[in-house]
């Protein structure tokens, strides 16, 4: 059930977390684009008085052109100045989607928590860390920042859609015997969170993690796609050492290590804080994506 913000502001609001987040809010928002020409005069004529502001809308994928520059602009430059214009304006909450990229690429011995020291290693994470030191500095306005897990659920885009397309083929995958620990969220779980964290009094100024606590592998990843495409797993053994290597000879290596390495997340302190408990579990957020993905194709 939503919780009453009954004067929201959303930026990215049509998003694959936008259109979550709009939907479990009581009323609807105002909606800023911000990929658009004009997005600096939309963020100049919202009426932010007593208003909560979520910040989703972001560059996350390079597109062969994109300079780090590029990412400043969209994911620092845009943050600071929809800050500003809402500190300005009375804004009540600042909710900011980051990521845990800005933790790091990948867990060894553990998972990541709010409190570990950044170590972002793309243009992405960097600028969503320079975000949130951004909007540390300001005054004036409650600031919230979550940090999430990889996020899926019904339309997802990116890396897990590329997957679902390498799963739906006839092809055997050398992705057997992976005992990698991914995180990941539902998109809907991520949109409550983020409306508990506009809504709660006790979460001003903090960061929190989000993901399911039901980590998983590459393996058990893509025979539960495999299984409901209703095609066979079709997976063998390849040491982990020679995939990443033979990537690295394609320029690969990184979007390899998503599927070989683990990045974790520990969202204990949320839970705990903020009494938020993922609700969907990992093989139905699976189904729900893969039937959106079929249905998407005809």
């Amino acid at each position: 059930m939503s919780l009453p913000i009954a004067n929201a502001i959303v930026s990215g609001a049509s998003g694959f977390v936008g259109r979550s987040l709009v939907s479990q809010l009581d009323a609807a928002p105002v909606q800023l684009h911000l990929s658009e020409d004009d997005w600096l005069e939309q963020v100049g004529a919202a009426a932010y008085s007593g208003a909560t502001v979520f910040h989703l809308a972001a560059k996350v994928h390079g597109a062969g052109v994109d300079t780090e520059a590029a990412f400043v602009h969209d994911n620092v430059d845009k943050t600071v100045a929809l800050a500003q214009a809402a500190i300005d304006g009375g804004a009540r909450r600042f909710v900011f989607l980051s990521s845990v990229k800005v933790n790091g690429e990948e867990t060894t011995e553990r998972p990541y928590r709010a409190s570990d020291p950044p170590a972002p290693e793309d243009a992405y994470g960097r600028t969503k860390w320079q975000a949130e030191q951004a909007l540390a500095r300001m005054s004036g306005m409650e600031v919230v920042i979550v940090r999430s897990a990889l996020v899926y659920g019904a339309g997802v885009k990116g890396n897990l859609l590329e997957l679902m397309r390498l799963a739906d083929s006839s092809l055997p995958l050398p992705f057997a015997g992976m005992n990698n620990r991914r995180s990941f969220v539902h998109v809907d779980d991520l949109a409550r969170l983020l409306v508990e964290c506009a809504a709660s009094p006790k979460v001003a100024g903090g960061t929190f993690m989000a993901s399911h606590p039901d980590c998983t592998s590459t393996t058990r990843l893509v025979r539960t796609i495999r299984g409901f495409l209703d095609r066979p797993p079709r997976l063998f053994h390849v040491p982990v050492a020679a995939l990443e290597g033979l990537a690295a000879l394609g320029a690969q290596g990184a979007r390899m290590r998503r599927l070989t390495r683990s990045l974790e997340i520990d969202a204990s302190d949320t839970q705990r804080i903020l009494g938020w408990t993922p609700q969907i579990a990992f093989e139905t957020s699976v189904e729900v994506m893969v039937r959106a993905y079929r249905e998407s194709l005809g």
